[in-house]
């Protein structure tokens, strides 16, 4: 079990970028959340097993392709007891 730290910058905001991710994530049974920054950015915390969390990397990179710049991600400690994925506004 691991969890990580994902910024996407670009054009991801305004596009579906959070509903989107939130469905992938639940397709991936992931938990964690999305949100927009103020800065424009979109950061996901993600949170599974390192093989489905990078399935769902791959499959929300090829579904938003056309809208990210950039990304950076970094890892963290895992949360005992999270049990769903949110969209954080």
């Amino acid at each position: 079990m691991e969890r990580r730290r994902i910024v996407f910058s670009g054009h991801v905001q305004g596009v579906g970028f959070r509903a989107t991710t939130r469905h992938i994530a639940q397709s991936y049974a992931l938990t964690g959340w999305v949100r927009n920054e103020p800065d424009g950015a979109v950061t996901v915390e993600a949170q599974g097993e390192a093989p489905e969390i990078e399935l769902f990397l791959i499959d929300l990179r090829e579904r938003m392709s056309g809208f990210i710049r950039d990304e950076r991600a970094d890892g963290l400690s895992v949360i005992e007891g999270e049990t769903e994925f949110r969209v954080l506004p």
